[in-house]
């Protein structure tokens, strides 16, 4: 539960700056990469751009041991940072671009820059993605490499696609499916496969504790061994049948909340995480990791229009996934607020109530967390960044150095 200590010392630091804002604690962003490499145990991570999309803070943990590579999101992106980074210390860090690519104008400037093209990975999952870039690039491009992609959801029944939990990504299931697009892929000019990736959102992207709900917990964690037990036998024979015909540079798997299950699989070659830097509070239900919040936002009050409410200034910063009530902003500071089930967090105003609503007036401000981690940058420009007590140096997020990549 956090303190007034906690509020004051946030108070206090950003007196200077008007809100709403946003603030990065250093110290908590510090101890949680500490935390992802520890759980890692010498699995290098590559750092997931999407949940933190501020240059200050990739680059930041991208300097610390235990950090290698940057899974981006999209290929403008990876085109950008690896011209960000061009004739600096970062100048060989590779790029894994997460979600195959339709966009002709940013492969044609890949193939056009020798340096990108021998940092960036596109991803692809069937022959489409190929035909894409050719159109693209015309048959006698120079080689692109790649990244299958593997689903490595779970399908209980018989390994059938009658049941079907996890997220729908690539349609390559089975070791055999693997296999043969690798063929494709070796045998067609102008591509090298150098990687193998699969993210498990079953068990990475669903809290096995929450609050509450010991019942689901239990269920959850049942799905999420038997699902660790069948996808670790059905990755390695994926990737012996893709090795055989590729020298895979890399075989990528997991995220922040299966960094334990992924990393005892033998066939993986390093571990994909970010929201864990961040801590929001998607990631607040895991019995194995407890990520210290290290990414806020402040938003004035601007009305008491009841003793016991108070009425704040913007905040409709809603996350993306199913709707309800678990992507909405949570009111953090001064503890003891909720949101209003009638109105929630709105575009223009939101209103909180709760025994510690009394005590604000209007000016005041109250601290925020977000559900998921990298969307909150899509809402400011830049980032106060706090060490200790005081905000020693303000940072622009992608917004705020002028890019959005969706």
């Amino acid at each position: 539960m956090p303190d007034e200590t906690a509020r004051a010392r946030l108070d206090a630091a950003t007196k200077q700056v008007e809100a709403p804002l946003a603030v990065v604690d250093l110290d908590a962003f510090d101890r949680n990469a500490d935390d992802l490499v520890r759980r890692a145990a010498g699995r290098p991570i590559r750092v997931a751009s999407k949940s933190v999309r501020c240059r200050y803070l990739i680059e930041r943990v991208l300097r610390r041991d235990g950090f290698a590579g940057v899974m981006a999101y999209s290929l403008p992106e990876a085109l950008w940072l690896a011209r960000q980074w061009a004739g600096t210390d970062l100048a060989r860090v590779d790029i894994l671009v997460a979600y195959p690519t339709v966009d002709h104008t940013a492969l044609r400037r890949l193939a056009a820059d020798d340096h990108a093209r021998g940092l960036v990975t596109i991803m692809v999952d069937s022959v489409a993605h190929l035909d894409v870039v050719d159109a693209a690039l015309g048959a006698d491009h120079p080689d692109i490499r790649v990244c299958l992609e593997l689903d490595v959801s779970w399908r209980p029944v018989l390994g059938r696609d009658i049941a079907h939990v996890g997220t729908r990504r690539s349609p390559v299931f089975t070791p055999g499916q693997a296999g043969s697009l690798a063929t494709t892929i070796r045998d067609r000019a102008g591509f090298r496969l150098v990687g193998l990736m699969g993210y498990e959102g079953q068990i990475a992207g669903l809290g096995d504790h929450p609050a509450g709900k010991p019942l689901l917990g239990a269920v959850l964690r049942w799905m999420q061994g038997h699902s660790a037990h069948e996808l670790a036998a059905r990755r390695a024979a994926a990737v012996a049948e893709v090795g055989r015909l590729a020298e895979l540079e890399f075989v990528n798997g997991g995220g922040t909340g299966s960094i334990e299950t992924t990393g005892v699989d033998g066939s993986v070659t390093e571990v994909a995480a970010g929201s864990g830097l961040v801590g929001p509070t998607l990631f607040d239900n895991y019995q194995r990791f407890h990520p210290a919040p290290a990414v806020l936002f402040a938003l004035p009050v601007v009305r008491k229009p009841r003793r016991r409410t108070a009425t704040l200034f913007s905040g409709g910063y809603i996350a993306s996934g199913p709707a309800g009530k678990d992507r909405s902003p949570t009111p953090y500071l001064p503890a003891g607020l909720s949101l209003i089930g009638t109105e929630g967090a709105g575009e223009v105003q939101t209103p909180v109530n709760g025994r510690a609503a009394k005590d604000l007036r209007v000016g005041d401000r109250v601290w925020l967390r977000h559900t998921k981690a990298g969307e909150l940058a899509e809402r400011f420009t830049e980032y106060q960044v706090l060490s200790g007590d005081r905000v020693i140096e303000t940072v622009p997020t992608y917004r705020g150095e002028g890019q959005c990549f969706g």
